[in-house]
């Protein structure tokens, strides 16, 4: 019996034990805090905005003569040759107004000559005083008179010729019909504006995207800037293009001045089609191949028992150094707690501001160390390490500090209706 208590005894020990290094005893370092990779890639800022897709040429192709569309020879998507025919209006009216003028310059001629022939006898008249002066003055104003009037028959013949040809469409460009405004038997008027019949784009294989910018954007934004963009119907799939033209005419939209970015594109693939809304992101700067850290980290700042830890490991390490190098170390202790170590004092020979920050980690030991570094461009979400002490790719740097207890939440278990105890992460405010 006596074994048997015994033996009880050491399993509910061993039970014990377990359950204090598993639930509770001597919480690790690494447990108190959250943590933010270093990792290396490539880092850009980009500007985004939105715009409409279009062909880089569109001609849009009308009728300068009223009529009936007698004869359509080409439809949507049809692939049309410069000088092509597309469509004919009647021709019957026109061809009667040419028939007109065809009699008219003929009666003008006709009245031309016989002016001619009596101003010829007048002048004889006049020379042997057979007619007055003034006679012979209003007979050769008959002559300018018929002149002018068979010169007016001439040019009204060549307008009702042109207007003629006008009855015949044709295209003023190779290229895809993407727009057809009549149809067959269709009236149109041309009155005070040329009537569209066809838009024709010329070359698909490249496109423009007219993008809206904002005022306070369009100072970043360059001519032969990158550009990538996604469409719609293929989320999945990144365009690339470069800014081709800033336009200067600004337009207030919501009471924000907005400006046009002109985007080139390429279209090998006939992905693009006139009139898609394109996701534009104008890629203002970027960094290839570089250590970038979380923005949490940055902003982080350690907590006094943190600095306490911190100054204990760093007088360890002092009492280990050799005297000449204890010395150095001394006159330079209040830099480098400051983060001004690595030469960083916020500024270099050449006058630029550095940005100088501080980062916090642990050791292969565990123990709280922190490294001074220069940062570089940002995305909003990542920071660029320029350099920094001891800040190496994949290590684990402190963007927060995990808290247990009792008063961290006010939920309540619905189950239980007991309040249940939440870790809560402390990240304090920091200068980034």
């Amino acid at each position: 019996m006596k074994k048997k208590i015994i033996f009880y005894g050491i399993i509910t020990a061993g039970i014990l034990l377990a359950g204090y290094f598993l639930l509770g005893g001597d919480e690790s370092k690494e447990s108190k805090y959250t943590f933010a990779a270093v990792t290396r890639g490539d880092l850009n800022v980009v500007i985004s905005s939105s715009g409409k897709l279009e062909a880089v040429s569109t001609v849009v192709v009308g009728t300068q003569v009223s009529g009936r569309i007698a004869k359509l020879f080409v439809d949507f998507n049809s692939e049309v040759k410069r000088g092509q025919l597309l469509a004919i209006l009647d021709t019957v009216t026109l061809a009667a107004t040419v028939r007109d003028q065809q009699a008219n310059l003929e009666k003008a001629k006709a009245q031309y000559n016989q002016t001619i022939a009596v101003h010829e006898r007048n002048k004889k008249l006049y020379e042997k005083n057979f007619i007055s002066e003034l006679d012979f003055i209003e007979s050769q104003t008959n002559v300018e008179s018929a002149s002018a009037s068979l010169k007016s028959a001439v040019s009204a013949l060549e307008r009702a010729k042109t207007n003629l040809e006008y009855a015949f469409i044709y295209a003023p460009i190779s290229g895809k019909i993407i727009n057809r405004s009549v149809e067959e038997g269709q009236t149109v008027a041309a009155s005070l504006s040329a009537p569209t019949l066809f838009t024709i784009a010329e070359d698909l294989s490249s496109m423009r995207i007219l993008a809206s910018v904002d005022e306070s954007d369009i100072g970043q934004i360059q001519e032969g800037q990158k550009v990538k963009f996604t469409v719609q119907t293929y989320s999945d799939k990144t365009f690339e293009g470069f800014v081709s033209q800033i336009r200067l005419n600004a337009e207030v939209v919501s009471n924000v001045v907005n400006y046009t970015v002109v985007v080139k594109a390429g279209n090998d693939e006939k992905l693009l089609l006139p009139g898609m809304t394109a996701t534009v992101d104008f890629y203002v700067d970027y960094r290839e191949n570089v250590l970038t850290v979380p923005n949490s980290a940055l902003r982080f700042q350690a907590t006094d028992e943190m600095m306490e830890e911190f100054g204990k490991n760093m007088e360890e390490e002092i009492a280990k150094m050799p005297d000449s190098l204890k010395n150095k170390f001394e006159s330079q202790r209040g830099r480098f707690m400051s983060g001004g170590a690595m030469g960083m004092n916020g500024g270099n020979s050449n006058g630029k501001k550095r940005n100088v920050n501080r980062v916090w980690y642990l050791d292969e030991k565990g123990k709280l160390k922190m490294s001074p570094v220069m940062t570089g461009l940002s995305d909003g979400k990542n920071t660029e390490i320029v350099r920094g002490r001891n800040i190496k790719e994949g290590m684990k740097i402190i963007s927060g500090i995990v808290e247990v207890g009792t008063a961290t939440t006010k939920s309540s278990n619905p189950l239980t209706g007991t309040q249940s105890n939440q870790p809560r992460v402390m990240i304090g405010p920091g200068p980034f």
